[in-house]
C-alpha cells in the first residue's frame, strides 16, 4: 500500500485495498484504512471541491462503497462475509454507543422477522457500518442509489417496481438504515420516493417502518 500510495490513482489504490481484503486475511482492515483513507478517497474529494460541496464523510463513505464494489466483483462476498472486519470494528463503538446499538437490535428482532418469513431489510451507509448487522449491506448498493447525490436536485434509486428489487421492496415489512447520518440527506429523500413508488402508497417511505439509526448530535 505504501508503494501504490506515491505512483498509483486513487481508484488503483481502492483496488488494493479490496484484493488484500479478499485474499491476504488482514488481521487489521481498520487501521489499513486508517492509515491510508486519504490517499483512497483523493479523487472523490477533488469532485467534491469542484462542487463547493465538500463533505469528508461523503467522500469517505463514497471510498468504501467503491471497495465494498470491488470487492463483491472480485470475491462475490460483501465486506460483512469477513470475519475480520467485524471483530475490528466493534472496539470502535464507545460502551453508550455499543449498548445502543445492541438494545435497538433486539427491540427490533431482526432475527424473528426473518424467520416469520416476512422481509426486511438491513442496510449501513458504509461497508463497515454494514460489518454490524445481520446480512447487512450498503445503502447504495441495496436501493441502487446513485453516487452523486451531492450534485442531483432530486435523485432516485435505480430500480423500477417491475424489477427483482422493486417486488422484493413491495414485499419489505422493515427496512434498518444504520449509520444514516453519514449519508446525505438526498439518500433518504430518495429512497422515500421509491417507496412511495413500489408501494403506491403515498405515505412517508410507502408505508414501510424505516428505522434510522446513527449520531444525530
Amino acid at each position: 500500500m505504501e508503494e501504490a500510495v506515491l505512483c498509483r490513482s486513487p481508484s488503483e489504490i481502492r483496488e488494493l485495498f479490496a484484493i488484500l481484503i479478499c485474499t491476504c486475511g488482514l488481521s487489521n482492515p481498520l487501521q489499513l484504512w486508517d492509515k491510508y483513507k486519504v490517499a483512497l478517497s483523493e479523487d472523490i474529494l477533488h469532485r467534491f471541491e469542484k462542487m463547493d460541496q465538500v463533505n469528508n464523510d461523503l467522500c469517505l463513505n463514497e471510498a468504501l462503497i467503491h471497495i465494498e464494489d470491488k470487492i463483491i466483483r472480485i470475491s462475490g462476498k460483501k465486506l460483512s462475509d469477513f470475519d475480520t472486519q467485524v471483530s475490528e470494528t466493534e472496539p470502535c463503538l464507545l460502551p453508550e454507543q455499543k449498548d445502543i446499538y445492541n438494545k435497538i437490535l433486539q427491540r427490533v428482532e431482526l432475527e424473528k422477522i426473518r424467520k416469520n418469513r416476512n422481509v426486511e431489510l438491513a442496510v449501513a451507509s458504509s461497508g463497515i457500518a454494514a460489518t454490524f448487522l445481520s446480512g447487512g449491506s450498503t445503502a447504495h448498493s441495496v436501493f441502487k442509489l446513485p453516487l452523486n447525490l451531492a450534485s442531483e436536485e432530486t435523485p432516485t434509486c435505480n430500480m423500477s417496481k417491475n424489477s427483482a428489487r422493486g417486488a422484493l421492496l413491495q414485499q419489505c415489512k422493515l427496512i434498518v438504515w444504520n449509520e444514516c447520518t453519514m449519508s446525505h440527506k438526498r439518500a433518504i429523500e430518495a429512497l422515500d420516493r421509491c417507496l412511495q413508488d413500489i408501494q403506491n402508497n403515498p405515505k412517508l417511505m410507502g408505508g414501510v417502518v424505516v428505522l434510522l439509526a446513527g449520531d444525530f448530535r
